[in-house]
């Protein structure tokens, strides 16, 4: 069944309100699902980006909102909260048309872990340690000292194709809870539902605290990365150029939280249990079709167990539905692009060219009434080696590398051998030996008989080339403050002050 959908335009949003571009020019936003064209969209310039940094500059500025006390910040997370689930299925539907996301996993899961998130958030901000005195040594002399944690200024945020709401509000929450103000640029495959929630979340916050500027990396997001008044620059995307956005914010030396790409180990021990550690893994690569960071793409096994599990996922894969992913039937919806289609099949090309064995799956396929659409097999490839292309480099894909090991420590050793340090898990009914390995696994998360299982009161990001900072939960929100120490001599006499009797000891 095709999809028909209203084609609608999209300008940029700016200080409140809906603007068009500087030059009036749009791109074309399509449904990966099936090719057609769902809207038209603001296409932003280094201009569009002066005009948002300048309004939410000016935003800042309003001690309103910057100083605003914590009970009354959190009265506006929880309104933004209700925003979400009151517009929950228009929100869905622009995310699913444009990304490609299902829509059983849109409206069961990211509408959910959005409102979460901003509830999360409140909750913390009340208790949020904004002033911290400091204790009165003798040394150097009687005073008050206190650490006050303020905002940071303007924030601007860059985000991906694959969960563009989601991340969207990984990076707005903490901006917002912390009194900050954001010009978010969404990837240019998905930003429907990013315009749609900064007209929502502008509902609740003052004109100029949020901003969208749609357009390319080039025209919007270096621009930004550049931007004298931007403060601080949040990033999730590939580690190529999340490399770049280092670069381009080192100019103006930007505070930068980075959430890059991932080639996370799962592995399974001898006594895993296999009813659930299969599937598992099996959602931790075939979800969204493998287009996520933290996906579990290289599978250790153990020699002992190794033909039976590869019997086992195999089967369990051929029961996977792929389909239009308005259809909630759906398991496995498509490939965001013909670009990103024909990368994942050149990466298994390189694995039956390296002598991986492909046991299933490797081709793209066409589903009935989304012929224009982009949809790649879930593949397995056994056999490989961890030096390989396909076990190396993050496809983005869904694509899984079945790795033997002979004992944990070999599998430890595999498992950290990569640049990326963003996730991976473990599989065993030995709770105590799962705890052991997770600790020897050099990755900002470690799931234990589960995957994907992100908490909005825990913190997520990266080790190594996977990035630099965390996002979600309390640790999120001193990445959007400025320390500041404020130290007041209570001296009451000049001779009792250190620094005069270190200079003016000999004037008479």
């Amino acid at each position: 069944m095709s999809v028909n959908v209203e084609v609608k335009t999209f300008p940029l949003f700016i200080n409140g309100k809906w603007e068009p571009s500087s030059s009036g020019e749009t791109f074309d936003v399509k449904n990966p699902a099936t090719g057609e064209l769902v809207a038209k969209v603001a296409k932003g310039n280094k201009e569009d980006v002066d005009r948002a940094v300048q309004a939410a500059s000016d935003a800042f500025e309003n001690s309103g909102w910057r100083d605003m006390k914590p009970k009354d910040r959190a009265k506006v997370l929880n309104g933004i909260a209700y925003q979400i689930v009151a517009n929950a299925e228009e929100l869905a539907y622009l995310e699913v048309i444009s990304s490609g996301g299902t829509l059983r996993r849109v409206t069961s899961s990211d509408i959910l872990q959005m409102a979460d998130l901003f509830q999360q958030l409140a909750k913390f901000v009340v208790d949020y340690p904004f002033s911290e005195t400091l204790p009165s040594p003798p040394f150097p002399g009687p005073a008050h000292n206190f650490i006050w944690r303020e905002p940071i200024g303007v924030c601007a945020a860059i985000t991906p194709w694959n969960l563009p709401m989601v991340i969207a509000t990984w990076k707005i929450a903490p901006a917002l809870a912390m009194g900050n103000t954001i010009v978010i640029k969404p990837a240019s495959y998905t930003p429907l539902s990013t315009l749609k929630l900064a007209e929502l979340i502008s509902a609740v916050v003052p004109p100029g605290v949020i901003n969208v500027v749609t357009g390319s990396g080039t025209e919007v997001g270096e621009p930004l990365a550049q931007h004298p008044k931007v403060d601080k620059i949040a990033f999730t995307g590939s580690t190529e150029v999340g490399r770049k956005i280092m670069g381009l914010a080192a100019g103006t030396v930007k505070n930068t939280t980075l959430e890059l790409g991932g080639k996370s180990p799962n592995i399974l021990l001898e006594d895993a249990d296999l009813n659930i550690a299969l599937p598992g893994s099996l959602f931790g690569v075939f979800l969204h079709s493998g287009q996520l960071c933290e996906s579990g793409t290289r599978l250790f096994v153990p020699d002992k167990l190794h033909d039976q599990v590869v019997e086992g996922l195999v089967a369990l894969t051929a029961k996977l539905k792929l389909g239009n992913p308005l259809d909630i039937a759906t398991d496995v919806g498509p490939v965001i692009s013909k670009q990103q289609r024909d990368t994942i099949l050149s990466y298994i090309e390189a694995g039956k060219n390296e002598g991986a064995t492909l046991v299933c799956g490797g081709k793209e396929v066409t589903v009935p009434g989304c012929e224009g659409g982009h949809f790649i097999e879930p593949t397995i490839f056994t056999n490989v080696k961890n030096d390989m292309k396909i076990a190396q480099e993050e496809i983005f894909g869904p694509v899984l590398s079945v790795i033997r090991y002979s004992d944990v420590e070999e599998a430890i050793r595999l498992a950290n051998d990569t640049i990326y340090g963003l996730a991976a898990g473990v599989w065993t009914k030995d709770v105590n030996k799962a705890y052991d390995v997770a600790r020897q696994l050099r990755a900002g998360v470690v799931w234990i008989n589960d995957w994907h299982l992100l908490r909005n009161d825990a913190p997520f990001g990266g080790y190594k080339q996977s990035g630099i900072g965390r996002e979600m939960g309390k640790h999120s929100l001193d990445a959007y403050t400025q320390l500041k120490h404020v130290h007041t001599s209570m001296a009451p006499e000049l001779e009792q002050r250190k620094w005069y009797q270190i200079l003016f000891s000999n004037v008479e």
